[in-house]
């Protein structure tokens, strides 16, 4: 860790005087890119290198970008910040506050419970590693990944203390194995699990976001998990299959997990008024977003009731509405208080808010200033007029690569307007690269510094770095050829 330490001391002192230098050199370099789009080039640079090196923290890097191509003469103040005002800003912000009241009032910790204590789950290595994995996916569906991972590892390391009693020899070494695999099937679960709706992880906003800025093309919460849902549950199941085959072997049970699950569920005690709340804002959230879809499959997406209840029932109004709840519903009124208070609101994720509105900014203003059309069409030279299928597969690799070494937001940010350009340049439909880039910013396996799952189940100490690394070149590998097989067959049934 020492080591680590140090080297992003390195990396962040480098890049804080690296930015400054490349944005200079880029700006003075010859181009034959319209002012602004040279300019925005330079703004550019100095984006790319301070979100790679985290030279000063991200967000503030997302707000810096669009602030220098002001006086640059990019664009107008109105229209470089007006995306910090995109209605997709709002369901992040109400998705971000429901999942925040759950984590406070335990509700997420009391569902992972209620789960692993099913008779079914027993005592069974290969039956809990899936249950982990489970409640770890659909948890991070609606919640931060890394909030998820941090409220399972305590109980996953309440159930692996269990093997450690009595434990010798080879019974030892099995057990550190499944400890292994067990922290992995945690941290890849949780990146996985957030593919699934539009909530689950910045860089799918990022894409409806910019695919409706950019291309004009409107994808709903349904529309998303149509396509979404059926990826995730394939790339679990190859996920599930992997650790098993490599972890649970030699394993038949797991002496006491059932009692460890049951004590640390006897804890939790009646159902508190702020998880009813919590529940009751969180389901509420759910219907709201997937309503007009299934109208729309009812009825049909043509037909008026399903047009005007699509317009009533938006998503970022949605989140909104139901996260009000937590404001509105007393769990105490004598004293005044509710599911949440302002002081706990200021707690959530609001930095990946601010990455989020400067990236769709940034993505908007290449688009605008013609910077991302130059870009798209010297990549699209290069690869020589690549067919749909294989600008696919690139863009599923290049992100999953990228997602290795800096942040998804910031890869997502980076990646999908150039895909969606090169797209656009090629002919082809330009909306499938980008949802593949996408897709691939959550294939953070090989590192722990990918992703804050990844570092946390690290942190651990139960899973070695040559564990991680090697299961996740398997995982990086099988997830991309999954994801882009599934991208080519759901695009051609949704009309993607």
């Amino acid at each position: 860790m020492a080591i680590d330490s140090r080297f992003d001391r390195w990396r962040r002192s480098v890049g804080l005087f690296l930015g400054p230098v490349v944005f200079l050199f880029v700006l003075a370099a010859p181009s034959d890119l319209s002012t602004e789009a040279h300019r925005l080039s330079a703004v550019f640079a100095l984006v790319i290198v301070y979100w790679v090196t985290e030279a000063i923290p991200l967000p503030v890097t997302a707000l810096l970008g669009p602030a220098i191509a002001v006086p640059l003469g990019v664009a107008g103040a109105r229209e470089a910040f007006a995306n910090f005002g995109h209605p997709i800003i709002f369901l992040f912000m109400g998705s971000f506050l429901i999942s925040g009241a759950m984590m406070t009032h335990g509700l997420d910790r009391r569902i992972a419970l209620f789960v692993l204590s099913r008779r079914w789950v027993g005592d069974r290595p290969a039956r809990i590693l899936l249950a982990f994995g489970g409640i770890a996916a659909f948890l991070s569906m609606w919640m931060s990944n890394t909030a998820t991972t941090a409220m399972m590892l305590p109980i996953g390391l309440g159930v692996l203390r269990t093997l450690s009693h009595g434990d010798s020899g080879n019974t030892s070494a099995r057990s550190s194995l499944y400890s292994a695999g067990l922290m992995l099937m945690i941290a890849f679960s949780c990146n996985i699990g957030g593919i699934a709706t539009p909530v689950g992880t910045p860089p799918n906003l990022i894409a409806i976001g910019m695919i409706e800025r950019i291309v004009g093309t409107k994808i709903s919460f349904f529309d998303w998990m149509l396509f979404a849902l059926p990826i995730t549950v394939v790339l679990f199941s190859f996920l599930y299959l992997v650790v098993r085959g490599l972890f649970c072997r030699g394993a038949t049970s797991l002496e006491g997990a059932v009692d460890a699950i049951r004590r640390e569920r006897s804890t939790l005690g009646a159902w508190s008024a702020g998880e009813k709340v919590a529940l009751a804002a969180f389901l509420l959230a759910v219907v709201l977003w997937t309503l007009p879809g299934f109208v729309s499959l009812a009825l049909g997406s043509a037909s008026p009731v399903s047009v005007k209840v699509k317009g009533a029932l938006a998503e970022g109004p949605s989140a909104i509405l139901a996260a009000s709840l937590l404001f509105l519903v007393p769990v105490d009124w004598r004293n005044r208080k509710f599911a949440m208070n302002w002081e706990q609101a200021l707690r959530i994720d609001w930095g990946t808010i601010l990455l989020f509105g400067g990236g769709l900014s940034l993505g908007t203003l290449a688009f605008s200033s013609g910077l991302a059309g130059a870009v798209g069409t010297e990549i699209e030279s290069f690869a020589g007029g690549l067919p749909l299928w294989a600008v696919v597969l690139l863009a599923l690799v290049v992100a999953d690569l990228m997602t290795e070494f800096m942040s998804n937001t910031a890869s997502a940010n980076l990646l999908i307007p150039i895909f969606l350009a090169m797209a656009v340049q090629s002919g082809v439909d330009s909306m499938m690269p980008a949802l593949a880039a996408t897709l691939g910013c959550s294939m953070a396996f090989c590192f722990p510094v990918a992703t804050p799952p990844n570092a946390i189940v690290y942190g651990s100490g139960r899973v070695s770095l040559t564990q991680m690394i090697r299961v996740g070149v398997l995982l990086d590998a099988g997830c991309a050829l999954l994801a882009w097989v599934g991208l080519l067959l759901l695009s051609r049934s949704l009309g993607f």
